[in-house]
């Protein structure tokens, strides 16, 4: 009888056990539930916003215009958003909070005027959970793997079997989405059939890395980067600092110790090299990602913008550029005292982080205008 007791209390505990390990390790999302997207073409969701636009010249003249997602878009675009959820607990919830919202309307909501879009949910790695982090010690990689990683690759999977239908596809992401992407394009992607459906990666506010002298090898071994708006099958990726105030010994972002191995760069003003101007699209309160910073009135004297858009044409143009630390996009602002029209841009964080805040913002109109090139570029290969 003891040892038949011990036996039952031994089966009893090890139950136990078992059954506290389960219970701490989350279910799968079912992305078949449409509420596990934050925007499908069939249901924009948080894609479905103004898009309105006051364009200001330097001279101070103002001119609107419109843009709406295309139903009919010939390919599709894939968005994993970056570090924003206010969530208490080291990894989301699956609730659409403003946070999440706001996000899609700064950098997704305005690719699905050239491309169907699919923005999942995911239990990201919190802005609480982040400062955890990095306070430990633990760099953006540790960001590519755990519970946010198998959120995006089942959503990624479940996509690919039952939205794709062979169709092109752009893959887009900052900062933890781009470290979550970076590592879902080298398993799923990288060098196998469905590559052959990747229009394109936009991967901004993560460094990634090639080759000195290449541009493919590093990160990827099978996928360039972009040189052209034609070019297919390739990947645009930065991350931006101010001229004036360029990465310093401290900086997050533009290096990699990899041996051999420099850091990508790719300008979305001229993807073949050299300077270009930018076509920001910014929010007319000074709102980014993560919050809102004070800006001074648009045109002096100050008149109304009644659009939740601003563009400014002429004021910012970007190349990719290297100092002994890091190599990153530097953002030149042109503001002209002497002009009516606004002097500067809103976006820093701190110094080490440069303009991360609004990487997707200052290129947002020339991101746009690539995918749309990009996508009758593959739609004519694909015939």
């Amino acid at each position: 009888m003891r040892i038949r007791s011990e036996r039952l209390n031994l089966a009893l505990f090890l139950l136990i056990i078992s059954s506290n390990a389960f219970a701490q390790t989350p279910a799968p999302n079912d992305y078949s539930d449409p509420k596990s997207w934050l925007c499908r073409p069939e249901r924009l969701g948080a894609c479905d916003v103004d898009l309105t636009t006051t364009v200001i010249a330097a001279n101070g003249t103002m001119t609107r215009e419109t843009a709406k997602a295309d139903p009919n878009a010939p390919i599709d675009c894939f968005y994993v958003y970056p570090t924003v959820s206010t969530d208490p607990t080291p990894n989301s919830d699956m609730t659409a909070d403003p946070a999440e919202l706001n996000v899609v309307r700064q950098q997704f909501a305005r690719f699905a005027s050239r491309c169907r879009p699919y923005a999942p949910l995911y239990r990201q790695v919190t802005l609480a959970g982040l400062r955890t982090r990095i306070a430990s010690g633990a760099g953006g990689g540790s960001l590519s793997s755990g519970l946010q990683y198998d959120d995006v690759r089942d959503a990624w999977n479940h996509y690919v079997e039952h939205d794709n239908k062979g169709r092109g596809v752009v893959l887009v992401a900052h900062s933890q989405g781009s470290f979550i992407l970076d590592e879902l394009i080298r398993k799923e992607i990288d060098g196998k059939p469905v590559q052959a459906r990747m229009v394109s990666a936009i991967l901004l506010g993560a460094t990634l890395m090639v080759p000195r002298g290449k541009d493919v090898g590093g990160s990827f071994q099978h996928i360039q980067l972009c040189h052209s708006s034609s070019q297919t099958g390739c990947v645009i990726t930065y991350v931006s600092f101010r001229s004036t105030v360029p990465p310093a010994d401290n900086t997050k972002f533009g290096r990699v110790t990899a041996p051999g191995m420099v850091p990508a760069c790719t300008n979305p003003a001229k993807l073949a090299g050299g300077e270009g101007s930018l076509r920001a699209y910014l929010s007319k309160e000074g709102r980014t990602i993560v919050g809102t910073s004070r800006l001074k009135p648009w045109v002096t004297p100050e008149q109304p913008v009644e659009t939740p858009w601003v563009s400014v044409p002429g004021l910012l143009t970007a190349e990719c550029k290297s100092n002994a630390i890091a190599t990153y996009l530097e953002i030149t602002v042109h503001g002209d005292p002497s002009d009516p029209r606004i002097d500067d841009i809103v976006g820093d964080l701190t110094p080490d982080w440069g303009l991360h805040l609004v990487d997707f913002n200052v290129g947002m109109g020339n991101l746009v205008e690539i995918v749309a090139e990009q996508a009758k570029a593959w739609v004519a290969k694909s015939k």
